[in-house]
Order: structure tokens, then C-alpha cells, then sequence
């Protein structure tokens, strides 16, 4: 009962999700063989997955020196 309000109220939970979806998709439109999808959402999930943590290391960083 108490996760209730975390889930329904943090953004944060859709991210995993929308990363598989979008590398998945972006995928699908670059080849018409699954391995090759799975091959490259994989490797593009990572890429953004990385992307999206260094930025939320700099913001952190930025402002823990304010």
C-alpha cells in the first residue's frame, strides 16, 4: 500500500521502460532481421542508458557546487 503513491506519482519508473521501447523501435526501422534488432537496441539502450547518467553526474555535480 505504501508504493501505491511512489509509482503513480515519480516519472522515474516509465524511464526503463521507454528506453527498451525506444531502442527498440529504433532499431526496428534500421533492420528487418530480429537478431540484428535485438543486437542493436541492445547496444543503443546502452549508449542512452550511459548518455542519460553522465548527465544527471554533471547536473549533480553542478549543483552541489551552488
Amino acid at each position: 500500500m505504501l508504493l501505491a503513491p511512489l509509482f503513480a506519482f515519480s516519472i522515474y519508473w516509465h524511464l526503463p521502460i521507454l528506453i527498451v521501447v525506444v531502442s527498440l523501435v529504433y532499431s526496428a526501422t534500421r533492420s528487418d532481421n530480429w537478431g540484428k534488432i535485438f543486437q542493436e537496441a541492445l547496444s543503443w539502450g546502452l549508449r542512452l542508458t550511459s548518455f542519460l547518467v553522465a548527465i544527471g553526474v554533471v547536473l549533480y555535480i553542478v549543483a552541489a557546487m551552488t
